[in-house]
């Protein structure tokens, strides 16, 4: 990926990070990023400087953090044009891919499950072929059918065919927010065993923000709603 694509990619991250817990550590931070704390840090005190993020101290000497209007505007910038193009998209998470199976590979995870009917999961399928790695089935609950691209599908990890075998590793390639599908594969494989490629992250951060707005608008309501009864 072209340095300056990743360098977006990540400062969008963070700034979706930030909009849906402004209360959010520089170690949780690296860990949703995907990047070291010290490139997290980085990337911080650049949104600090550029005027998109201010910091706040808040009680037990942490610090808060929350978007300025420049912020959101240059999120919702850095939206528009990571999701604009289909091609780019296409470019990325067959990169993001072919990085994950190589690792798969190098550490030995020779059979692989994909998480997820997506778009991402059909372009893993064209990137299997490039690798030491084989494609055993895909988990989703919600395609309503037993085939995808050729593999069969299974509702959860436990609805795994025995027929599939044995199954060393999973790709996460659902972009809706799967907090809790994640959570199992983890208990039951193992951390290092499930591998989220960047983009499921930042969809995943970007729809947490959305539910916090949309719940933050909804204590707002519901407040002023309050206030209103109170003075009558």
């Amino acid at each position: 990926m072209p340095r300056e694509s990743s360098n977006d990619e990540i400062t969008l991250g963070l700034l979706a990070a930030v909009e849906a817990d402004g209360k959010i550590s520089q170690r949780a931070l690296s860990n949703e990023l995907g990047v070291a704390l010290g490139l997290a840090n980085a990337y911080l005190k650049c949104c600090v400087r550029k005027g998109y993020i201010k910091i706040q101290q808040v009680p037990t000497r942490r610090y808060g953090y929350y978007l300025t209007p420049q912020g959101f505007a240059e999120k919702a910038r850095l939206t528009g044009e990571y999701l604009t193009s289909s091609l780019t998209f296409f470019r990325r998470a067959r990169t993001q891919i072919n990085e994950i199976m190589a690792i798969c590979a190098a550490r030995g995870f020779k059979r692989l499950a994909l998480a997820g009917a997506t778009e991402i999961a059909e372009i893993a399928t064209l990137t299997a072929h490039d690798h030491d790695v084989a494609l055993v089935c895909v988990i989703d609950a919600s395609i309503g059918r037993s085939q995808f691209c050729g593999l069969p599908v299974a509702a959860s990890f436990d609805d795994i065919p025995e027929t599939a075998g044995k199954i060393d590793a999973v790709i996460l390639t659902e972009t809706r927010d799967t907090g809790d599908l994640v959570a199992t594969l983890k208990a039951r494989l193992g951390e290092d065993r499930v591998l989220i490629p960047r983009l499921v992250k930042l969809a995943h951060i970007n729809e947490t923000a959305k539910r916090s707005r949309a719940a933050n608008g909804h204590a707002a309501e519901a407040k002023t709603k309050a206030n209103g009864q109170l003075r009558e």
